[in-house]
């Protein structure tokens, strides 16, 4: 979570779809998400429709981070 919002990497319900997934970008405040278990995506603009089930853990977002903080390693 980032200031109590789903980020990147967090497990999330994304109640507008009934969806379970894990959030893989952030594009421009729209989240680009994928279901936990099989293929596809879909996104949402609306933040609040997202309830984080599983944060990703603190370690864990800071080995994701590029040094100038920006996006995840490739």
């Amino acid at each position: 979570m980032k200031d109590s919002r789903a980020w990147v990497g967090d497990e999330i319900h994304d109640e507008r779809t009934g969806r379970t997934g894990i959030v893989t970008d952030v594009r421009s405040g729209t989240y680009v998400l994928r279901p936990i278990h099989g293929g596809g995506e879909w996104t949402t603009e609306n933040a609040g429709d997202l309830t984080v089930v599983v944060p990703l853990p603190e370690p864990s977002r800071r080995r994701m981070r590029r040094p100038h903080g920006r996006g995840i390693r490739r």
